[in-house]
């Protein structure tokens, strides 16, 4: 388990790029047999992914960095499979899942698994995970029956569809809310105008990137932001405090995840382009 540490504004804007990259950003993701997992200080998050291809991959707790017998004793997890058809299996109930497929696993399952159906075209288990006080009911979300909102324009090179997976009044969940937003076509744009949320952290996933492209995140205070660049499959931690925008030189996908102490999607605090520096 990787363990990520973070810093209050001011700290933030000193860092050098080494430094904030070695704070947010993840590029250890999707390791073909391996589970690896990112532990940040923000929200006590834990982000991961797997790739099951020889053999059944497990969701093992870490007693140093977790202190727990298994990994959802005290935490609820979503994820969500951004390759081919794949299984989950939870304390002996399979759960098959298609590409783009959600699954939220509440507190107390015991084991976790996972497996391709189809070894020469694995499954891409991506997860997030945050601490629960409470127990509810693991539940399979099909892409097909995914919340949409179509935002944004060709105008503004900002189109876009927010498919929103895990979310109050569809699945029920301590703080984790969860989606997967798709920018069309010459749309390279993401949550620009910019937003900052003080009561949930988020996570950033960006994947559907060609490999001759990039995108470029932004994050920091409105007035203070700095850049990461980002390729295919990485992913970015981001504190409340921090917008959590981005550019692409292509369209892309990406899957957000929030964890904090309010669940409202809209709970924002928007940001005016002027305020930008």
């Amino acid at each position: 388990m990787d363990v990520r540490y973070s810093t209050d504004p001011k700290g933030f804007k000193m860092m050098t790029t080494d430094e904030l990259r070695k704070s947010y950003f993840i590029d250890s993701l999707f390791v073909p047999d391996k589970v690896p997992m990112v532990y940040s200080d923000i929200d006590r998050s834990i982000t991961g992914s797997a790739v099951p291809i020889k053999k059944t991959l497990q969701l093992l707790a870490t007693k140093k960095e977790m202190a727990a017998e298994y990994f959802a004793e005290r935490r609820e997890v979503g994820i969500v499979n951004i390759g081919n058809e794949g299984v989950i299996e939870i304390d002996g109930k399979v759960y098959t899942l298609q590409a783009k497929d959600a699954l939220y696993i509440g507190r107390g399952a015991k084991n976790v698994e996972f497996k391709s159906k189809n070894t020469s075209q694995p499954a891409k288990f991506y997860f997030v995970s945050y601490p629960a006080h409470k127990e509810y009911p693991t539940v399979h979300v099909r892409f097909t029956d995914a919340v949409q909102s179509k935002l944004g324009s060709q105008r503004d090179a900002n189109k876009r569809t927010i498919n929103k997976l895990i979310l109050p009044g569809k699945v029920q969940s301590c703080q984790l809310v969860m989606g997967l937003t798709e920018l069309e076509e010459g749309s390279v744009w993401n949550t620009m105008p910019s937003h900052t949320h003080q009561r949930r952290s988020e996570v950033y996933m960006y994947f559907n990137i060609a490999d001759d492209a990039l995108v470029v995140h932004l994050m920091g205070k409105p007035e203070e932001t700095r850049h990461l660049f980002i390729h295919n499959e990485q992913a970015v931690l981001n504190p409340s405090w921090s917008i959590h925008s981005g550019v692409g030189t292509r369209h892309y996908s990406f899957i957000w995840a929030m964890g904090g102490e309010n669940q409202v999607f809209d709970d924002m605090d928007n940001v005016s382009m002027d305020e930008l520096q």
